[in-house]
């Protein structure tokens, strides 16, 4: 693959991310009354807003989604940094293409906290200061593949109701996920790339 590939795959990343939420934002109503089923009970598209990271977690902090929207332009920074310089240094191509669905899914998201908060309408974090780096992520994508009850003897949660899977996230998120938990599992591989296949990525460039 040519340099400008992996570049083409942040923006497609961003692109699809931001296209879906702002379908959902202007079509859909939030929560269960404006949930739509697409595969049975198991896929459907739910809107809520989340202040925190990906899949629902958050800083319980009066200045905690200021602080995580900072660190998120530091990180996009950093991690677009890095991406540039392994793209320059022709890296292994699965590692480039992980890295691009990194950075397209934290560049999704962080567009969410830098902006969403001045630019929609009933976005901004409830504890926000200013709605700017307070705007909420969309989330939509939900899975409830089936539900049960914890067992008596499970400590603290025992005969509690659960879902699985209950987190709800966005295109951006499973980027994320699919990039990192690629370099974590091929990590001997992305890191050994043969010789000749670097003189044979040098060509192509």
């Amino acid at each position: 693959m040519k340099a400008i590939h992996y570049y083409l795959i942040v923006i497609f990343v961003i692109l699809i991310d931001q296209a879906l939420k702002m379908w959902v934002y202007f079509n859909m109503d939030m929560g269960f009354n404006g949930e739509i089923i697409i595969f049975d009970d198991w896929f459907r598209i739910h809107y809520i807003l989340n202040e925190g990271m990906a899949f629902g977690i958050k800083l319980d902090n009066l200045y905690g989604k200021l602080f995580l929207s900072i660190f998120r332009i530091l990180a996009i920074t950093g991690l677009g940094y890095f991406f540039y310089w392994q793209v320059k240094h022709l890296a292994n191509k699965g590692l480039l293409i992980s890295l691009a669905l990194i950075l397209g899914g934290a560049i999704g998201n962080g567009i969410d906290s830098v902006f969403y908060g001045v630019l929609l309408e009933g976005n901004v974090s409830p504890t926000a200061i200013t709605p700017w780096l307070h705007g909420q992520v969309i989330d939509m994508l939900y899975f409830p593949m089936f539900e049960g009850t914890f067992p008596q003897w499970f400590p603290w949660i025992g005969g509690e109701r659960f879902h699985f899977f209950s987190a709800i996230f966005n295109i951006a998120d499973s980027a994320i996920f699919i990039g990192a938990a690629s370099i974590l599992i091929l990590h001997n591989r992305f890191f050994a790339e043969p010789e000749e296949e670097k003189k044979e990525e040098e060509k192509n460039m």
